[in-house]
């Protein structure tokens, strides 16, 4: 035969308030160990997305020939204020011609003084003889 013991009232509610801490401590300590959990996958990198390099798109015309330097393309007005830095600093026998441009800037003629070339001081004596002559002319 067995022998059981019975508590008393009041070491029975000792024994379950025991038993509802310790339980209610192992939540706790459960729970802060996901939060903790969360909050450690909550500051890890994530990977880059994915982001593919654009391919080169394919021409589709094919590029414009070069141009041909000549003194006509250096005297047009029409040809564009690259190709005449261009000229000028490049194409030395060509020089001449960009002095007679109408389009030529200061800054250009200025640089082609500086630069000289064959026949650019001539050009030069040239457009500031034909500056001074309508200057004259106007007073």
């Amino acid at each position: 035969m067995k022998i059981t013991r019975r508590m008393s009232h009041s070491s029975e509610n000792a024994r379950k308030e025991s038993v509802r801490r310790e339980n209610t401590h192992r939540e706790r300590k459960a729970h802060k160990a996901r939060k903790t959990r969360k909050a450690r996958h909550a500051t890890r990198r994530s990977p880059p997305k994915y982001q593919p390099t654009p391919r080169p798109k394919a021409l589709v015309e094919p590029p414009a020939p070069p141009i041909e330097l000549t003194p006509l393309v250096a005297c047009s007005a029409d040809t564009a204020q690259d190709v005449l830095w261009h000229i000028a600093e490049y194409a030395p026998k060509l020089r001449k011609w960009l002095v007679a441009n109408p389009s030529a800037t200061p800054s250009m003629l200025e640089y082609l003084a500086q630069v000289g070339g064959p026949g650019v001081p001539e050009a030069l004596r040239i457009l500031l003889k034909s500056l001074d002559e309508r200057e004259s002319r106007r007073n």
